[in-house]
């Protein structure tokens, strides 16, 4: 008993597998559709293309034209998209969809499309699409084409449309004329002239450094060379201001020379000579002056100064006017 019932169930799964591979092979292959097999002139339904195959094979769509045939209208390119089988993920099948319409009532008939597969060049089924017109009540007189309406715009209309606007040039106005306003009615500073310094002339700067020099006590502190040297620069700058010569690049019988056409008295022309000649023996020949020699060098050097300064110009006063 026992080897009967197994034989019948090995016969029962037999025929289920049987079945199920008939069923898979016949979803295999290519297939066509419409969304809506009816539609109205100018109206759009969709022409869907497909094959189920196994993945690692290689298909071959059809190339659709502009048109199907001389009344059916494609109308822009095609989408696609790829399913996988839910229970065996090697097979896959691919759609792509097409929009179509027509512009004339009839019916028409989609043709079959051919598919490259593996096994050979599979054919679609036609297709048949029902086109029909928009039902008109003749019963009703016909009406002229209405002309456009005039729209009447007035400046409120333009206002209320563009009223940002203006309040944006109305502020920027606003706001202008307040920069204006404030520049024009700010309290101005007041400018204070300061008053020109006086010019030192020549003759007072010389006397002011040859101080400085004396106040520094540079022959006491065994600085002799150094007090030759600045005693010199300023003589010797003052001749420049004063007698317009280049004596501070003159050797000193250059600038003897240069003084020669000079309005000098003699006396004050020997103060210049000791001071100088002196002065380079100690910078040059390392003569070593005596005490009293450093102090008559900055007399000799002041009293040239004195003596040779401009005169001052005469004073106006007032009985000088009256005459």
């Amino acid at each position: 008993m026992n080897r009967y019932i197994k034989y019948t169930l090995a016969i029962l799964v037999s025929l289920a597998g049987f079945h199920q591979t008939s069923g898979a092979q016949e979803a295999f292959g290519p297939r066509a559709a419409l969304t809506k097999q009816s539609i109205l002139i100018g109206e759009q339904t969709q022409l869907h293309l497909s094959v189920r195959f196994h993945a690692k094979d290689s298909i071959g769509f059809p190339k659709l034209a502009d048109s199907i045939g001389s009344k059916i209208k494609i109308a822009g390119g095609f989408k696609a998209d790829t399913v996988f089988d839910k229970v065996d993920n090697s097979i896959e099948t691919i759609t792509r969809h097409y929009n179509i319409t027509a512009f004339d009532s009839g019916t028409y008939t989609i043709p079959s499309y051919a598919f490259k597969l593996p096994v050979g060049v599979m054919q679609t089924d036609s297709l048949i699409l029902d086109v029909k017109t928009v039902a008109v009540d003749t019963t009703k007189a016909f009406y002229d084409i209405k002309q456009p309406l005039a729209i009447k715009y007035n400046f409120w209309d333009w206002l209320r449309d563009n009223w940002k606007l203006v309040v944006g040039i109305l502020a920027a106005m606003a706001a202008t004329g307040g920069v204006v306003y404030y520049l024009l009615k700010r309290p101005k500073k007041e400018v204070v002239a300061e008053e020109p310094k006086p010019i030192k002339p020549p003759h007072v700067i010389a006397l002011e450094k040859l101080a400085e020099i004396k106040g520094k006590q540079l022959w006491q502190q065994e600085q002799v060379k150094e007090y030759y040297i600045e005693i010199s620069d300023v003589v010797r700058d003052y001749l420049e201001q004063r007698y317009n010569i280049q004596a501070l690049e003159q050797t000193s019988e250059e600038i003897f020379a240069s003084l020669k056409t000079m309005d000098i008295a003699s006396e004050d022309r020997n103060l210049l000579r000791q001071l100088l000649v002196l002065s380079d023996m100690v910078k040059f020949a390392k003569e070593k002056p005596t005490p009293f020699e450093n102090e008559k060098s900055m007399e000799n050097a002041v009293s040239f100064v004195k003596d040779t300064q401009p005169a001052a110009a005469p004073v106006n006063t007032k009985e000088d006017e009256a005459k």
